[in-house]
């Protein structure tokens, strides 16, 4: 039944809080929708009673992946080719993200729920609505701020902020236990480190979380593949010999690939599983086409036969 109020409600993202009075709704002024509320077609702030779809679920969980991922790189940067102190360390990470995450769902609407209700992502602007305020004569703003994407934004705050606390209780005391090898201004340079990237994710979240929701299946797959390479060649990897050489190679091979498949099930959102799990095929396919083609670029190689060349 469609629902007439006067005047209208201005702006795109302002609205009107129903109470219920004597069995009949009461709309009350235009204005900012409550948390975990957003506007309906006719500009009645409703609950979110929803549940994220696949893809945002995927969005959670590439923004989960984000700290854990920096902390495995800083600590196999600072640990040391011959520390042991990294797979206790990694394991450590695991840990505190995992338990952060599933501590965010537990705090979150409903309370003591791996569940979450949510309301649906319907375009870009439902990420920035402090940027559609309207203002009727020019001069007055009316603020109707808020979380239309509830709670897709502060979720993600709240799972950073239990990480870093998780981190900074486990980190330094399994550190100063086990990293023995290391000199001791170098043991807890991977947590410095997070101590550095925390406020970059964070501030990263605020300004581009709504980019980031639309763009993160090209961005995990462009820079998987961009690092799978780097790391190759940087390893002097040009044979499937050599990649047998050392586990940890063919251990950073099989993380790239989940990276790839994770990147390629976002993109597909696996809708139609007949049309789109062959995909997941492609997934070796930059890795074999690295090692197929490394011999035929290898500098030294194409220095000397230019000089024969000549």
């Amino acid at each position: 039944m469609a629902v007439d109020i006067q005047p209208d409600c201005l702006g795109l993202y302002c609205g009107r809080i129903a109470t219920s009075v004597n069995g009949s709704e009461v709309y009350g002024e235009c204005g900012v929708c409550p948390r975990g509320q957003r506007t309906d077609a006719h500009k009645i702030c409703r609950p979110c009673m929803g549940s994220p779809e696949r893809y945002d679920w995927l969005y959670l969980g590439f923004m989960a992946m984000l700290p854990l991922i920096l902390h495995w790189f800083f600590i196999e940067w600072y640990s040391g080719k011959k520390s042991s102190s990294a797979l206790f360390q990694h394991i450590t990470a695991l840990i505190e993200c995992s338990v952060a995450a599933i501590v965010t769902l537990l705090v979150s609407d409903p309370l003591g729920s791996l569940h979450i209700r949510s309301c649906k992502v319907v375009m870009l602007s439902d990420w920035y609505t402090m940027l559609y305020n309207p203002s009727p004569d020019y001069i007055t703003t009316i603020h109707c701020t808020h979380e239309a994407v509830y709670p897709l934004y502060t979720i993600v705050f709240i799972y950073y902020a239990f990480c870093l606390v998780l981190m900074m209780l486990l980190r330094p005391l399994l550190v100063k236990k086990i990293a023995c090898g290391l000199g001791k201004s170098d043991r807890f340079k991977s947590i410095y480190a997070a101590l550095y990237f925390f406020p970059i994710l964070t501030v990263l979240q605020a300004v581009g979380g709504g980019l980031l929701y639309y763009a993160f299946p090209y961005i995990i797959i462009v820079l998987s593949l961009l690092t799978l390479v780097v790391y190759l060649s940087a390893s002097e990897v040009e044979t499937f010999k050599d990649l047998l050489v050392r586990k940890k190679r063919l251990i950073v091979l099989f993380s790239h690939w989940l990276l790839h498949a994770y990147g390629i099930i976002s993109i597909s959102k696996m809708n139609n599983l007949y049309q789109d799990l062959p995909l997941l095929a492609l997934v070796p396919a930059p890795a074999l086409f690295y090692l197929l083609t490394a011999k035929y670029t290898e500098p030294s190689r194409i220095v000397s036969e230019g000089g024969n060349g000549r």
